[in-house]
């Protein structure tokens, strides 16, 4: 007896590979972009080294976009750190600020970016290294507020 159908099962058996696959994602929190990352290496994507994560607050004063003396040095540590290294810079933000006076949500994210953009290139990094990705303005982890990501792509 032949089996006309037996591309269902193959079928089925990749729906719910691909069904395991998104649930491990959503349970992995947290560590989604480093998953992330290690997957798009395997697959022949751009590796992303795992990046730094900085609350807004940490860096600019509440409610602006002009850095404090303590975000200048931090982020003057970390230029120093890709400095090393010749591949493109990826500056990241989610969550907003709570304490927003003069901008709206977008605005002052979209500013603080710009801020660490320039402070970085300010210090060395080269303008082009720089790219400034993603505006996610969902809440921010465990109610940190605005987080900006700094990472390092490798060519």
């Amino acid at each position: 007896m032949v089996r006309r159908n037996r591309w269902a099962v193959s079928f089925a058996d990749l729906l719910l590979l691909l069904l395991a696959f998104f649930v491990l994602l959503q349970a992995s929190g947290q560590r989604r972009d480093v998953m992330l990352a290690g997957l798009s290496q395997q697959f022949g994507g751009r590796a992303m080294r795992q990046g730094i994560e900085l609350r807004a607050a940490e860096l600019f004063v509440p409610g602006e976009a002009l850095l404090t003396g303590a975000g200048k040095a931090r982020l003057t540590a970390i230029a120093r750190e890709f400095s090393r290294d010749s591949g493109g810079i990826e500056v990241r933000s989610h969550g907003t600020d709570p304490a927003r006076q003069r901008f709206d949500d977008w605005d002052l994210a979209a500013a603080r970016l710009g801020a660490v953009a320039r402070a970085l290139r300010a210090e060395g990094i080269a303008g082009s290294r720089l790219a400034i990705r993603g505006l996610d303005q969902a809440e921010g982890k465990a109610g940190q507020g605005q987080v900006i990501r700094i990472a390092a792509k490798s060519d």
